[in-house]
């Protein structure tokens, strides 16, 4: 009975999304604002129904839902709605929560077309720890965090390209200007490297303690730690380089394709991570 229950909330909360995506996209094109302040609200509701999904799974099942990759997926489509309304109130950047919400939507579709896996694999369930639950969460705050950065940066090759071309609308005018944009995504990725640093080092001493033998070659490990590299090259570009403009964005950019390949790709490869498949 829960499941049908949770099936229905899943569909009702796609369905909802899906319309609030769309009137951002009628907005974006024809800069209409009422469109925009519906959008909103059901972006609003949306998260409002993810929240007592979560409350409700965190019921049954006793403890933080982000174990398995169909929890996982659910907990960062949460956290990608949660920051773009949190930046839409503090910035009223609308653009912004329209871009995120496209990658928040392609997550929880994911999520909600995929098998079905509301009980974690048994060996999993043996090693439930609040060390594990505080390494996952923390590891996908950041992927929230670099999601936001990556969709700045996208924003910003798009204002480059508009301002190059000169072609000057309301849709520029719209979009921040460059070195807001820039900043922005900077800063976001400022933010997700130190979390994702201390996510790795729970999740080592997580793994030195629950799983004898580890191997450092595993895919997922090996994933993370090129997703760690590819930021840090990014901050040291931006802080030491001085490097600005195009080619951080696309560095920005191309580093965030690492961490959807690590998050979807190498968690299902790996032999560590069996937990989290």
């Amino acid at each position: 009975m829960f499941e049908i229950y949770m099936t229905k909330l899943h569909e009702l909360t796609v369905v909802v999304y899906a319309f609030s995506v769309l009137l951002y996209f009628w907005d974006f094109i024809h800069h209409n604002r009422k469109a925009n302040r519906i959008a909103f609200w059901l972006l609003a509701f949306v998260w409002v129904l993810q929240t007592v999904f979560l409350l409700l799974y965190m019921v049954k099942t006793g403890r933080f839902p982000v174990l398995t990759i169909f929890e996982g997926l659910y907990f960062y489509a949460w956290v990608l709605i949660t920051l773009s309304l949190g930046i839409n109130h503090l910035l009223r950047m609308d653009f912004i929560v329209f871009f995120t919400n496209i990658l928040g939507f392609i997550v929880l579709a994911i999520h909600t077309f995929a098998p079905v896996q509301y009980e974690s694999h048994l060996i999993g369930q043996k090693l439930i720890s609040e060390l594990l639950l505080i390494h996952i969460t923390m590891a996908i705050l950041s992927y929230g965090a670099f999601s936001l950065s990556f969709v700045f940066s996208l924003l910003y090759l798009i204002q480059y390209d508009l301002l190059k071309r000169k072609k000057w609308g309301k849709r520029l005018l719209r979009l921040a200007d460059l070195q807001q944009l820039e900043s922005l995504s900077f800063m976001l990725a400022v933010i997700g490297v130190p979390i994702l640093i201390l996510s790795l080092i729970l999740g080592l001493q997580w793994a030195f303690i629950k799983v004898p033998g580890l191997t450092w070659y595993d895919s997922k490990v090996l994933g993370s730690f090129v997703v760690l590299m590819a930021y840090s090259i990014y901050l040291y570009l931006r802080i030491v380089k001085n490097f600005a403009g195009k080619s951080l964005a696309l560095w920005n950019i191309a580093s965030f394709l690492i961490v959807l390949i690590n998050f979807f790709l190498f968690g299902q490869l790996s032999s560590f991570h069996f937990w989290y498949s």
